[in-house]
């Protein structure tokens, strides 16, 4: 693939390999009975919002933006649930939601009110904590000692509040269908009482469904035989964001300038990984680079990547990397695998510009969506 062809510094999604994820995701939902809806907190690109409409049941919410962007261009009604809800935006969080799940009973008292006199019929859920994770990285595990995040099984009521009609959980991330399995066990164990008097239990994010690895007829057996332990459920939910966009594109970089400390040679791009690939820092984790390889004592042309900010740790920290020709000012860097979580979390950090965002069409043709990031953009967001 010739990516000098593309802008750089650009975001380019390639909506064929998106729309391979939408089809493998389907079948699970056809063949399981269960809804998949498309977490925007892991995957926003919201010019891709027709294309998943005609294979997804329909996209969650973590915030006011998130769901009503969903409305604007996936139109359809949020699933919402945020740690916490705000006085001044809660109407309009309703305007926006068909489904709304509260992180704590507290929250839920002090909206309920305010829920009830909505004109609309808004199915409603609390979040729970199964008490159970496989998660290595402390940072992504909501089910830690001491966790903000859902409801213990010793501080639920017996039987659920009234108006409560769901229970959501999130305790994956990056997991296969065997870690679902030992979660569900934790879950029905604490819970399964209270799975009893509900509409909808919804299995949050974090399945790594699209990986070449996971085993897609364990999955299904496993919600399949789920939904037969739990007939009075009208709808089992799962809402996957990374492995919607998992693998569907690249972020492409451009060599400016090459420092050299002490024998490290360092490549610095136009891009900053603190302000445009923040999950490589916080994970951390080393990503991709198409057409480097992990270093060996006989390689010869050894690189650190370092970004265009000042903050002083804006490389990748997880190794060097290993290239089969020197790097030349002008060359290209490509990062694989960075259009779901690494595109919604960038930031303005430094004022530095933002990538363009691109997409190749399922025909192969370049379409530009956004422009190089723009003063007005930079200023706005600082008030």
């Amino acid at each position: 693939m010739h990516y000098k062809n593309y802008p750089s510094p650009c975001f380019v999604m390639f909506e064929e390999a998106l729309e391979a994820n939408l089809k493998l995701l389907y079948l699970v939902q056809k063949e399981s009975g269960v809804s998949i809806i498309c977490a925007l907190k892991g995957f926003s690109f919201w010019r891709s919002f027709p294309l998943i409409r005609k294979y997804l049941s329909g996209a969650t919410a973590s915030s006011l933006n998130e769901a009503q962007l969903i409305v604007d261009e996936m139109h359809c009604e949020a699933h919402t649930y945020a740690p916490i809800y705000f006085e001044e935006e809660f109407d309009l969080l309703l305007h926006y939601s068909s489904h709304l799940t509260f992180n704590s009973l507290s929250q839920w008292k002090r909206f309920r009110e305010r829920v009830l006199a909505c004109p609309k019929k808004i199915s409603l859920g609390l979040r729970v904590n199964p008490e159970y994770s496989e998660i290595s990285t402390d940072l992504y595990n909501p089910v830690l000692k001491g966790s903000r995040l859902g409801i213990l099984s010793e501080n639920m009521p017996t039987h659920l509040p009234e108006e409560i009609e769901g229970l959501h959980f999130h305790s994956l991330c990056e997991n296969d269908s065997y870690a679902l399995e030992n979660c569900l066990k934790s879950f029905e164990d604490k819970f399964g009482h209270l799975i009893k008097e509900c509409k909808w239990v919804n299995f949050g994010g974090g399945h790594h469904i699209t990986r070449r690895d996971y085993n897609i007829i364990h999955l299904i057996e496993l919600l399949k035989d789920f939904r037969k332990r739990y007939s009075n459920l009208e709808e089992v939910i799962l809402e996957p964001g990374e492995a919607v966009g998992w693998q569907t594109g690249v972020l492409i970089s451009t060599v400016e300038d090459i420092v050299v400390n002490k024998g490290i040679k360092t490549a610095m791009l136009n891009i900053s990984f603190s302000c445009h690939l923040p999950d490589c820092l916080e994970m951390p984790y080393k990503p991709v680079v198409i057409g480097a390889s992990e270093p060996r004592p006989e390689s010869a042309f050894v690189y650190r990547l370092g970004g265009n900010s000042c903050l002083a740790g804006d490389y990748i920290g997880m190794g060097d990397f290993a290239f089969l020709e020197p790097l030349e000012i002008g060359d290209r860097i490509v990062f694989d695998d960075m259009i779901h979580y690494t595109m919604v979390k960038t930031t303005f950090f430094n004022g530095v510009k933002h990538p363009t965002i691109g997409m190749v069409t399922k025909e192969g043709d370049f379409i530009l969506l956004t422009e190089p990031g723009k003063y007005a953009d930079y200023k706005a967001k600082l008030g």
